[in-house]
């Protein structure tokens, strides 16, 4: 079995929150999902769990970060084109997030763009061509 990620995030509007991610093509599976939280589909092995606060609370003593005015983690997701990449952060638009809160990366091999959703939480969308990045001298300053 492949191993699985569970990103859980709180957000102050599990209704708001649970469209915002099936405007932009993520499933919600109901088996998992209640009044509050919403386990969403994003690959075969990728799940986002949406969380109101006080659910969220019960998994960790830590006060909830203000996504707005900190961040904690990173979170990227990889498109198989350039062109799914504009068309998934088109669609986050749409839907109520932002576009592109961080700079633009555009190179040769590989490009992308982010988008924040209506609770903070700021997801990089990229494609890479593998092939022509292991021709580049030094992947880790691209």
């Amino acid at each position: 079995m492949p191993k699985m990620i569970f990103v859980s995030l709180p957000v102050t509007d599990l209704r708001r929150a649970t469209a915002f991610y099936e405007a932009i093509g993520v499933v919600r599976n109901p088996q998992f999902s209640d009044d509050t939280a919403s386990c969403m589909v994003i690959s075969e092995t990728i799940f986002a769990m949406l969380m109101t606060h006080d659910k969220f609370r019960q998994f960790t003593p830590r006060p909830i970060a203000d996504s707005r005015t900190s961040s904690q983690v990173l979170f990227c997701l990889s498109a198989d084109s350039r062109d799914e990449v504009d068309d998934i952060v088109g669609k986050a638009e749409l839907a109520g997030g932002a576009a592109d809160p961080s700079p633009k990366e555009e190179f040769s091999f590989m490009y992308g763009r982010s988008f924040e959703d209506p609770d903070g939480h700021m997801w990089g969308v990229t494609w890479m061509d593998f092939a022509a990045a292991t021709t580049q001298p030094d992947m880790a300053n691209a």
